[in-house]
């Protein structure tokens, strides 16, 4: 049986709570290993969810418009621009967030790495360009092709720089801190690699 994709008009017909609003759903989302219940507009991007309702504010607002990246959130471990997806279509999947990566007061080894590698300068794309990166790398390592790759022969890829800065190229740094950023990743990758 075929899925039915939903429109805009198929989403604002949605079911509220009872006694709540009619213009808002209730929707549960799961987010860095917690379930957040949030009444919302079914219009709401699941970045304005994270931020506003959820008190999530690591994940930033850039340009609203899917340009910047900075808004880059793990669903499911893919990477995903959270300005351009509306919140109820995530229940049901794992959402992880900047504030989601660090694990009993340790940063994650790539959270470390753009510290050690001086990958930030203002910090305010970090939090993107941190899940974008993670989000990449399992890109990288299932054998999605990428421009640079040069086919869809994906046995022999190289984690150079070039490939990293090509899958990351949806991930603008304002400063201009990309040395920095693509060494965090390297070293991040190779110390995984090397465990």
């Amino acid at each position: 049986m075929a899925q039915k994709s939903m429109t805009p008009h198929d989403l604002t017909e949605v079911a509220p709570a009872a006694g709540a609003d009619s213009s808002k759903v209730q929707t549960r989302l799961s987010v860095n290993g917690d379930t957040l219940s949030l009444e919302i507009e079914p219009r709401v991007s699941l970045l304005d969810a994270l931020r506003e309702c959820a008190g999530l504010t690591g994940t930033k607002k850039g340009c609203n418009q899917g340009a910047c990246g900075a808004c880059t959130v793990l669903v499911d471990g893919q990477r995903i621009l959270s300005c351009l997806a509306l919140a109820v279509q995530y229940e049901g999947t794992q959402i992880t967030t900047i504030e989601g990566l660090a694990a009993n007061g340790s940063l994650h080894p790539l959270q470390a790495a753009f510290v050690e590698q001086d990958g930030f300068q203002c910090g305010y794309c970090t939090p993107g360009q941190i899940c974008s990166a993670l989000g990449m790398v399992d890109e990288f390592r299932s054998g999605m092709p990428s421009a640079v790759s040069g086919g869809v022969s994906t046995s022999d890829l190289e984690f150079s720089d070039q490939e990293i800065k090509e899958r990351m190229s949806g991930n603008l740094c304002r400063c201009g801190a990309y040395v920095g950023i693509c060494a965090a990743i390297r070293q991040a990758f190779e110390e995984e690699v090397g465990k």
